[in-house]
């Protein structure tokens, strides 16, 4: 616990110097950098992953919330963008193996459930029970949401000028007592139900079905409040730097440059499927780069929803490419082999 509560006051100090500076996402990449700078210098960190995956719920509930049926059959026309995700993430692995592979020396495992672009949880589990190495596989997908998460607010304030300070919800004051009531609701029934039945991103699919469905009811009329969102914010980021605990110099030369390289192939990658997306006039540039963009599913709709993209686009293409990836993961691998 004392680990856990110096992580938190070095998460805080974060915010607090974006806030000072004046920078991009105080409440997410604030923790973020904090943590990650006193990991190379040796601070021994700990995190509290009830709470963290607790924090997803509001995600969850902030998505589903936007929900309408307006939005749900506008979702019907996104066929043609959905349909690309798979080949995406197809691309990815046959050059993102070899890379591993051959450039890294990781054994095919590591190699393979490194290069997928799916969540660490999973990613990290598949690939520990396929004999990889897991510390290798935290760092690289740790990184890897790092880089994509801190490099879009800065591509997103530059290309399309758009505005990192918008509060993400409403206060909690100007919101009923139902309204919240709901979206507790929402979260706890949704996240330990789709648990139960072992539903993959469980703790953001569950409250987003249970919350969409109060949604297209007309029962539930808000997001979850702006400070329930900061603290989601919080506490992701802080799970984000929290990786970096205990990183040595070997690992930094290898494993770190390793998915520093990748998130290089990632990055051309994903200008690659955006700029046909938006050059075919399938999607709005800003909307494309969020829904193809391999970072995490949770940090992604945190950015949807500040900078007033359309949610229900962005969730779709990253549930979709989170279920080719677990989906597929076994049946690829084989193949691979």
């Amino acid at each position: 616990m004392i680990r856990v509560a110096l992580t938190f006051v070095i998460a805080s100090v974060g915010v607090a110097v974006f806030h000072r500076l004046d920078l991009p996402l105080p409440w997410l990449l604030g923790p973020i950098f904090a943590c990650l700078i006193s990991a190379l210098l040796g601070v021994r960190m700990g995190g509290l992953p009830l709470v963290n995956e607790a924090m997803r719920t509001v995600l969850g509930v902030a998505v589903g919330a936007t929900f309408t049926p307006m939005v749900l059959a506008s979702m019907l026309g996104m066929w043609p963008t959905l349909l690309l995700i798979p080949v995406m993430t197809i691309v990815i692995g046959l050059i993102g193996v070899p890379y591993f592979r051959r450039l890294w020396g990781f054994d095919f495992a590591t190699s393979y459930y490194c290069a997928m672009p799916g969540g660490l949880q999973d990613m990290l589990v598949f690939g520990e029970e396929a004999g990889g190495n897991p510390r290798s596989l935290s760092l690289i997908h740790a990184t890897r949401v790092m880089v994509i998460v801190v490099a879009l607010p800065f591509i997103l304030q530059g290309v399309w000028d758009a505005d990192l300070s918008n509060p993400p919800g409403a206060p909690a004051v100007t919101l009923g007592l139902d309204q919240l009531g709901l979206m507790v609701v929402a979260a706890l029934v949704g996240w330990r139900g789709a648990k139960a039945i072992g539903m993959f991103g469980a703790s953001i699919l569950g409250p987003l079905i249970v919350a969409a469905a109060l949604a297209l009811s007309g029962l539930l009329q808000h997001r979850p409040p702006v400070e329930a969102i900061w603290a989601a914010q919080f506490f992701i980021g802080m799970g984000v730097g929290v990786k970096y605990t205990g990183i040595t110099m070997g690992e930094i030369r290898r494993d770190l440059a390793a998915s520093l390289g990748f998130c290089g192939i990632l990055i051309v990658l994903t200008v690659v499927f955006v700029e046909g997306v938006y050059g075919a006039g399938l999607a709005p540039g800003m909307e494309a780069l969020l829904a193809f963009a391999p970072g995490g599913q949770a940090e992604l709709t945190v950015l949807a929803l500040i900078v007033g993209a359309d949610v229900a686009f962005v969730i779709a293409h990253h549930v979709l490419r989170i279920f080719v990836v677990i989906l597929g993961a076994p049946l690829f691998a084989r193949m691979f082999r």
